[in-house]
């Protein structure tokens, strides 16, 4: 694997100068199209060209080190976590890991406390005075509402976390995300909200949690970048060029399944997105950084804005859903440390935008499946990952997703080896 400043990223855009012939064109370089394109080449001498409408790889794990010298994810946060060791054995052909427990905190009637709810998290808003799991889920029992056909999203919360941690942690954070209010929800939004009743305030359980030591746009320069079997082109949108692209055998489509459908008249799929807003700040403990209706918010150490890499605010009196600081990142540059000032992301959800979260309730689950049965019925192309799958994924369920669809297009015979028998690896 390379060092920093080994790779030159392409900066072609276009069609001028490729190849007549590919195996595959793939639209996206993100997880899903990088995934698809090195297992093709690796395993069977296949020739991809990628093309992706941003100026960068990596999709939405793009990071980057900014003017500060911080590295920062232009999409927001990402942190990797998988139970699966297929998954975590492919990531680690491209990428030095060191560990990574994410905690995330929330700041609640201007109280930090963990996220998910835990045993501190009652304790302290609500003196509860639980002190085993026993007792934690006797304190739960006692103020869910018994429901067992939950028709929206407050009650299917109501049934899971009570009246306290409702008001206090799920319905107005999710009036913030969702810009719908949980009883304007699905049941199936908030019927898995995590309540813990132990005292583990890991965000993940998962046994495989880690950080690129590099960051994760070095997971893409190791996995694309050397391989001369994948061509790149940037600032290249699909939709610009579909009439004029090179001969090829199979067209992988990882963008959004209803884009590619648009000429065809059907409504759009509805999603969420995110705006954020990047501050750099000098501060100094104790100096005032905020002041709204719970109180005032002040630094809690020279040279940090907030107690945690992710700080959830639930509550009605901002209006955004959190505070991201890279600072606290284990992966930095060695000297960020040092250095007395720091970066932060706010963010907000929003509707228009890049699309990140796929707005579930039964108008957009049937849209999805006429999409969905005409792409099984589209010659030539796959359709692969979250936004043609009209899923969230986590990254580990994006390239599994990946490594998984390699795997059926090879069993149906629609992507062949080209390596002479008997003939060295790639």
């Amino acid at each position: 694997m390379a060092s920093e400043g080994d790779f030159v990223h392409p900066k072609e855009s276009g069609m001028e100068g490729l190849e007549e012939h590919y195996d595959l064109v793939i639209v996206g370089c993100g997880l899903s199209g990088c995934v698809i394109a090195e297992q093709a080449s690796t395993n069977l001498g296949l020739k991809s060209l990628i093309i992706d409408k941003r100026d960068h790889i990596g999709g939405n794990c793009y990071d980057f080190i900014d003017e500060h010298g911080f590295r920062v994810s232009k999409y927001g946060v990402h942190l990797f976590h998988t139970v699966h060791d297929r998954v975590w054995d492919y990531v680690n052909k491209f990428s030095e890991w060191m560990p990574y427990e994410h905690r995330v905190k929330g700041r609640v009637n201007n109280t930090i406390v963990p996220i998910p709810p835990s045993q501190e998290t009652v304790n302290t808003l609500f003196n509860a005075n639980v002190h085993s799991p026993e007792e934690m889920e006797e304190w739960l029992k006692e103020r869910r509402v018994v429901n067992d056909n939950p028709q929206n999203g407050e009650e299917a919360a109501l049934s899971r976390a009570g009246p306290e941690l409702y008001e206090a942690i799920f319905k107005y954070y999710t009036k913030k995300q969702w810009d719908k209010y949980p009883s304007e929800l699905d049941a199936s939004v908030l019927l898995r909200i995590p309540v813990r009743t132990n005292t583990d305030d890991r965000y993940f359980a998962d046994k495989h949690q880690a950080l690129p030591a590099h960051g994760y746009t070095r997971i893409f320069e190791n996995m694309v970048l050397p391989d001369k079997n994948i061509t790149i082109r940037l600032n290249t949108d699909y939709f610009e060029y579909k009439d004029k692209l090179p001969k090829h055998d199979l067209l992988v489509f990882t963008g959004p399944i209803d884009a590619y459908y648009a000429s065809q008249g059907l409504p759009k799929l509805e999603y969420r997105s995110l705006t954020f807003k990047t501050e750099y700040h000098e501060p100094k403990k104790g100096e005032l950084l905020n002041t709204t209706e719970k109180g005032e918010i002040r630094c809690p150490k020279d040279g940090y804005y907030q107690e945690a890499l992710q700080v959830n605010y639930p509550g009605q009196e901002v209006d955004y859903t959190r505070i991201t600081e890279y600072k606290h990142k284990p992966n930095q540059p060695k000297e960020v440390y040092d250095k007395p000032g720091t970066v932060i992301f706010r963010e907000w959800s929003c509707d228009d935008g890049e699309p990140y979260y796929p707005v579930p309730n039964p108008d957009n689950r049937a849209l999805y499946e006429k999409y969905r049965e005409m792409a099984e019925k589209e010659p030539g192309v796959a359709f692969v990952g979250r936004l043609a799958s009209y899923k969230y994924f986590n990254m580990d369920q994006a390239i599994l997703n990946a490594l998984e669809m390699y795997d059926d297009l090879v069993k149906e015979g629609k992507l062949k080896s080209k390596k002479p028998a008997g003939g060295e690896s790639w």
